[in-house]
């Protein structure tokens, strides 16, 4: 009976989903009376935006705005056939975006203020300079400009293509090897090696070069019980995680909803180059799900004080592995299935 019940209930939801699926009006409608499955993230990207507006706009810190406009720099220095003007819509803002970042600059931030002197610096030598605007932004920044020492820039350059000393049958076998280990020794692991993961993963790709995400490290034993155990993921063997890596994404990155995707885009990017760079170190690793459960994040927010705008992406388990416990197979799709070519419909 509790068959043909889950049945009917299921065939009953099925068809209203038809329906409501007719229009984006009806959709919308469904998860506003409805539906509160989306509630959290509609809270979390309009806080996302005020922040981003409160620290870009209106306030001192103004990193994202000024990393996004640098990097759009960057790709119109590269053109082929470059424009001798181009960036005209925002290199104003730019340039006062730089010297409100100058007020606050501090040694810690020298790689980052570096890139975008030295990538300034080559815009203005490369574009005309008889364009009003561009003399008149060119003039403030040489006012304001940070003075470095090191001769490299970190502006655009051409690759060293004898760096590329890992072939492809290294990369293949680390890709097998690299499995999602769930038991491991009782070891701590040195922080320092951790780090230097965490430096790989830094280097992976992301959107505008904004990198909205934090690696939060556990390895207090007691800590990282608490924060396991807030999942279904990690029930039995919860309590032999050496440490945890709790990928947090930041949505005050974005002024807009369009991109309020790309903090799992690019965390996952970077979450992959880290648990690869912990292979080549001896350790191992389990991303874990983190399902959109209200229970689950509410517990996260409260335990680790997250703001509204920063949201779990992923739990990545790590540690010595058990050489002597075992992993699952899990067979992938193969080829034929997971690629196309010049598929149309």
């Amino acid at each position: 009976m509790k068959k043909r019940i889950k049945k009917v209930v299921l065939w009953v939801e099925h068809k209203g989903l038809k329906i409501i699926s007719i229009n984006p009006w009806f959709s919308s409608f469904y998860y506003f009376l409805f539906s509160s499955a989306f509630r959290r993230e509609h809270h979390a990207v309009i806080k996302g935006r005020i922040q981003y507006y409160n620290q870009n706009i209106w306030g001192n810190d103004v990193n994202y705005l000024l990393t996004r406009n640098i990097h759009r720099i960057e790709k119109g220095l590269i053109m082929k056939q470059r424009k001798p003007v181009f960036a005209l819509e925002y290199i104003e803002e730019t340039v006062h975006a730089y010297e409100i970042a100058v007020r606050s600059y501090s040694n810690e931030q020298v790689r980052e203020f570096k890139w975008y002197t030295d990538v300034l610096s080559t815009y203005f030598e490369s574009v005309d300079h008889s364009n009003t605007v561009i003399n008149l932004e060119r003039k403030k920044f040489e006012n304001c400009r940070i003075g470095f020492k090191d001769e490299l820039k970190s502006a655009p350059y051409k690759r060293n293509f004898d760096l590329r000393q890992v072939s492809y049958d290294q990369m293949y076998n680390l890709a097998i090897l690299r499995r999602s280990v769930r038991w491991y020794e009782e070891r701590k692991v040195p922080r320092e090696l951790i780090d230097k993961a965490i430096k790989i993963a830094g280097l992976s790709p992301s959107a505008c070069n904004r990198q909205p995400f934090e690696f939060r490290v556990y390895d207090k034993p007691e800590l990282v019980r608490e924060i396991a155990d807030i999942t279904w993921g990690t029930k039995g063997f919860s309590h032999n995680f050496p440490a945890l890596i709790v990928l947090v994404g930041k949505l005050e990155a974005y002024f807009d909803e369009r991109d309020r995707h790309v903090i799992y885009i690019d965390a996952s990017l970077a979450a992959m180059s880290f648990m690869f760079a912990l292979e080549t170190q001896g350790l191992s690793s389990c991303p874990i799900n983190w399902p959109d459960v209200k229970e689950f994040e509410s517990k996260m927010s409260n335990l680790l004080k997250l703001v509204p705008h920063e949201r779990p992406v992923m739990l990545i388990s790590l540690g010595y592995p058990d050489k002597d416990a075992m992993v699952p197979f899990s067979e992938k799709k193969g080829l034929s299935v997971l690629r196309t070519y010049n598929k149309i419909n």
